[in-house]
C-alpha cells in the first residue's frame, strides 16, 4: 500500500460504497490503488476516455462536466473529499461519460480496471463494490432529474446541498458552482443560501459550504 495513504485510510473504509465490505477486501482495494496529485484545473480523465475504473476524492475537489448541444459544457455535479465516481467495462457500458477537472489543488485515490480486475482475482465479491458504485451514481442522477421536475428553484437548491454532500457534511462547491449546476442566476442562489444560512441549516465558507442542520434541509427542500 503507497504510505501517503496512510492519513487517508480511515476517511476511506468509513466511505459508504466501501465500508460494508470484508476488511480483507478494503485492504486490497488499498493496496492496488495509487495516488495522484493534480493542479487546480488539471483533468483527472475526460469524457470520452477509454480507460475505466475508480476515482476518490480524498482532498480538494473534482468538478465534472458534460457535453451540452452547440458544442457546449455544462458543470454537472462537484465531488469533495470522499465522494468517488466510475465504472468498469465488466458492467457493459463504454467510454467515460464525463470530464472530471480539479476545482483546486486535489489529492485523488484511482483504481484502474486492470487494478479492479488483479483484486477480482482473489476477491470476486470486489465487483459488488463496483455495481454499488454504479447504482448510487444512477440514483443520484435519477434524483437530479426528479427534483428538476418536481420541484421549484429555491426546493431544488436545498435538495441539491443535501445530495451533495452524502459523503460529509460539506459540499466542496462555491455559490457560482452551485448556480452553474442549478441553471439559476448566481443572484438568486445567493439569497436562498443567504435564506437558508439565516435559518441554521447551513454555514457558507470560502470554497464550501457546510450542512448544520439536515432537517432544516429536508424542510426547505419541501416547501
Amino acid at each position: 500500500m503507497d504510505p501517503l495513504l496512510a492519513p487517508y485510510r480511515d476517511q476511506i473504509e468509513r466511505m459508504g460504497w466501501l465500508a460494508d465490505h470484508p476488511t480483507g477486501l478494503r485492504q486490497a482495494l488499498l493496496t492496488a490503488a495509487r495516488l495522484r496529485w493534480l493542479a487546480p484545473g488539471e483533468w483527472a480523465h475526460g469524457e470520452g476516455d477509454e480507460a475505466a475504473g475508480i476515482l476518490m476524492v480524498l482532498e480538494g475537489r473534482l468538478r465534472l462536466f458534460a457535453q451540452a448541444p452547440g458544442d457546449r459544457e455544462a458543470l454537472i455535479g462537484v465531488l469533495g473529499p470522499g465522494a468517488a465516481i466510475g465504472q468498469s467495462p465488466v458492467f457493459g457500458g463504454g467510454p467515460r461519460l464525463v470530464t472530471a477537472v480539479a476545482g483546486a489543488r486535489s489529492l485523488v485515490l484511482i483504481l484502474s480496471d486492470a487494478a479492479l480486475r488483479q483484486v477480482a482475482g482473489r476477491w470476486p465479491e470486489v465487483w459488488q463494490v463496483v455495481a454499488q458504485l454504479i447504482y448510487r451514481q444512477l440514483q443520484f442522477n435519477v434524483q437530479v432529474a426528479a427534483e428538476r421536475v418536481a420541484l421549484p428553484p429555491r426546493a431544488q437548491l436545498a435538495s441539491r446541498l443535501m445530495m451533495l454532500a452524502l459523503a460529509s457534511d460539506t459540499v466542496a462547491a462555491n455559490q457560482t458552482d452551485i448556480a452553474e449546476m442549478l441553471g439559476f442566476s448566481r443572484k438568486a442562489v445567493n439569497g436562498w443560501l443567504g435564506e437558508l444560512e439565516t435559518a441554521g441549516a447551513i454555514r457558507l465558507g470560502y470554497g464550501r459550504i457546510e450542512i448544520l442542520s439536515r432537517r432544516a434541509l429536508e424542510r426547505a427542500s419541501a416547501a
